[in-house]
């Protein structure tokens, strides 16, 4: 069996905490064969820790040495490394955001499409049990058209208070562009990817930049903080489907919140947790799943869909144009709040 020499860009936390781990457990198939971070001693650590073959000191001369990579940088540099490994030859798994805003994100999709070579996107909340049971009862047109989606991803005050994550020229974004991404691509897939004809919305930073924070993860220094900690959103579609999207770092609320609801004509289906709701026979009638099946580490399956599609067995779940959606979407977001008026997207 072919192995895929895989290389690791980036060796922070998602790549220490959750790719490399994966990785490991498909050692049949991935062989780890070449790190490089910018930091030399996070390098150093992935590389004792997951057993990784060499350190190098510049991407480009890793490019020369795999067969893919993955790319666990801050968002900045997405688009400049992903684009360098496809012209390299080399397959890519690339963390969400697929970069900094869609133009950077059609970069890359020409550059794979030159290339001929696999680009994914990390969205991996698309390889949650729930999602999968949800995309099949929606395929197998069990609650009929899907109009409406609904996502909420709310946390209580918990501003990540380490790495780049408030950085906004390093990432672009807060909670926005850092963990309502993922909401965002889970009920534009549920829905089928309908074309966005508009978007309005609106940032918030107000209460991180208040004094004395009180917040769970970490601290941060309120008087640079920049970018959003909480975003609104609505989003209307070319087939008339329509979605009502939070997001939110810091929302003064009782407890975290992770739903996607999806509305169709003859019924509705509800995650985080999973229910199926519906009127049928003169009644109303909610339904709970006794059981799902598949694995436990959405991570670990997302990882084996990118191997899959670079041995040529499978076919992408996350398809790079979706991904750009997203990220046009939240740009439409961003440009919305900033001029106080609705966006049209061409």
């Amino acid at each position: 069996m072919k192995r895929i020499k895989m290389g690791i860009i980036g060796a922070g936390g998602i790549a220490q905490g959750r790719h490399l781990p994966a990785y490991v457990q498909m050692a049949d198939r991935v062989e780890l064969e070449g790190v490089y971070d910018v930091n030399s001693e996070t390098a150093e650590k992935a590389a004792e820790t997951f057993g990784i073959k060499k350190i190098y000191s510049t991407f480009l001369e890793l490019l020369k040495d795999v067969d893919a990579v993955t790319i666990c940088t801050p968002n900045k540099f997405h688009a400049e490394i992903t684009i360098a490994a496809l012209e390299a030859g080399v397959h890519v798994f690339c963390e969400k955001p697929m970069a900094m805003n869609g133009e950077e994100c059609a970069a890359m999709i020409s550059a794979a499409k030159q290339s001929d070579k696999v680009l994914a996107i990390g969205y991996h909340y698309r390889f949650m049990k729930e999602a999968q049971a949800a995309k099949k009862l929606i395929e197998q047109n069990e609650i009929g058209e899907p109009f409406v989606a609904r996502a909420r991803a709310l946390r209580r005050r918990k501003v990540p208070g380490w790495g780049v994550f408030t950085n906004k020229e390093l990432q672009g974004g807060g909670s926005l562009i850092d963990w309502g991404c993922h909401f965002l691509d889970l009920s534009l897939w549920l829905l089928g990817n309908p074309k966005p004809v508009e978007v309005i919305g609106k940032t918030y930073n107000h209460l991180s930049k208040m004094p004395n924070q009180v917040n769970q993860w970490g601290t941060f220094d309120a008087s640079t903080f920049e970018v959003d900690d909480h975003v609104t959103a609505y989003i209307r579609f070319e087939n008339g489907a329509t979605l009502l999207f939070e997001t939110s770092w810091a929302a003064n609320i009782k407890e975290d919140v992770e739903g996607v609801s999806i509305s169709g004509h003859t019924g509705g289906i509800d995650l985080f947790p999973f229910e199926f709701n519906q009127a049928k026979h003169g009644m109303l009638l909610n339904s709970q799943a006794e059981w799902i099946p598949g694995e436990e580490d959405p991570g670990l399956n997302q990882l084996e869909n990118f191997i899959d599609s670079c041995l040529g067995e499978g076919e992408l779940v996350v398809l790079p144009e979706q991904a750009m959606q997203v990220s046009t979407i939240i740009d439409a977001i961003y440009k919305s709040s900033e001029t106080n008026r609705s966006i049209t997207l061409a």
